[in-house]
């Protein structure tokens, strides 16, 4: 068995825009790559910082490239956990976006917040 070394997701979106500027306006990541489709809005894009990278590609061409994908795509979500050194400073940085938990500590000991990122994905934060 190979040794994994990096996940990477991708989150399907109806657009790449809102997602990609919630990572890089928001919480620093720099844009890696863009790929522009036929009307010049983003179909596919990927952000990163400090070793995490995100990755945004439109539901239309995810359809367009595999049709069969469509119903796959009906419903789905992810939901992220990233683990940072300073919940303070990403609680201001994504201050405004939908909260899905307040700040809160857990049993296991950290203390964490859930915002909804612009596809309606659910990301968390938690320092521990």
């Amino acid at each position: 068995m190979a040794l994994l070394k990096q996940l990477t997701p991708v989150i399907v979106a109806e657009a790449v825009e809102p997602g990609i500027a919630f990572w890089v306006d928001r919480l620093g990541f720099k844009l890696t790559n863009q790929v522009p489709g036929p009307e010049g809005k983003l179909i596919f894009a990927s952000a990163e910082r400090d070793g995490i990278e995100v990755m945004y590609q439109t539901r239309a061409s995810v359809v367009e490239e595999q049709p069969g994908m469509a119903r796959e795509l009906d419903g789905h979500s992810v939901a992220l956990f990233i683990t940072v050194e300073d919940l303070d400073e990403v609680e201001r940085a994504v201050a405004g976006a939908p909260v899905v938990k307040a700040r809160h500590k857990t049993f296991y000991g950290s203390t964490e917040i859930y915002v909804r990122e612009p596809a309606g994905n659910t990301v968390g934060f938690a320092q521990f």
